[in-house]
């Protein structure tokens, strides 16, 4: 019987060949649901989103997360494919765009355990995946996140990431693209799946002013 494959060359496999509908409806995207009109967004690159996608989905939901999807963002190309972001030369980040009730849970929670669940100071890397597909970002959706932005990373930067500089680029949101449905609730329907060792809650001490 034939050894398993490995998690670096399932995950390179999985994607151009895997029929499982990973969504909730039966063309394999997610249910809609009721968004209130005072929900925000909060859109993030931090590596393969299949992680990112699934610890924001285990910390947040029914703590103010109304939806997550992933997809492709940054780039200059229209309705790239996961082929085409993964050559590197559509200029995406593998990202995440989550739906939030800022009355539960505030966009500055949000990007502080962003810089929690990953490395910043590693460009264009998480772990062992490498390409400008993985790197750091936030894009911003106003004037107000990019302020909240700025002021999460510089204090992350002095207080939690000391012996790195972080890499991660504050940007204003450009065009999201979902990626293909059967990216979406990826670990969830694939609980063996591949995830980046470099996405874990690290334990740091709470920020201070």
């Amino acid at each position: 019987m034939a050894g398993a494959m490995p998690n670096f060359l399932a995950r390179l496999m999985r994607p151009f060949t895997a029929s499982t509908r990973l969504g909730l409806n039966p063309d394999g995207t997610s249910v809609a649901q009721n968004i209130p009109d005072t929900a925000q967004k909060c859109t993030v690159a931090a590596g393969c989103f299949w992680g990112v996608e699934h610890l924001i989905r285990k910390n947040f939901e029914g703590k103010g997360l109304l939806d997550a999807r992933v997809g492709y963002i940054g780039g200059d190309t229209s309705n790239p494919s996961y082929r085409a972001v993964c050559s590197g030369r559509t200029g995406h980040a593998e990202a995440l765009q989550v739906t939030f009730d800022p009355s539960v849970v505030t966009y500055n929670t949000l990007l502080e355990f962003f810089y929690r669940m990953h490395d910043p100071t590693t460009k264009d890397r998480q772990g062992g995946d490498t390409g400008t597909q993985y790197r750091s970002g936030i894009f911003y959706h106003s004037p107000e996140q990019e302020q909240v932005a700025k002021s999460v990373t510089e204090k992350v930067q002095k207080q939690w990431w000391k012996s790195g500089k972080i890499t991660t680029e504050v940007l204003e949101a450009g065009t999201w693209w979902d990626a293909e449905a059967y990216h979406q609730l990826y670990l969830d329907k694939n609980p063996g799946g591949y995830e980046c060792p470099a996405h874990y809650i690290r334990k740091f001490p709470d920020l201070t002013d």
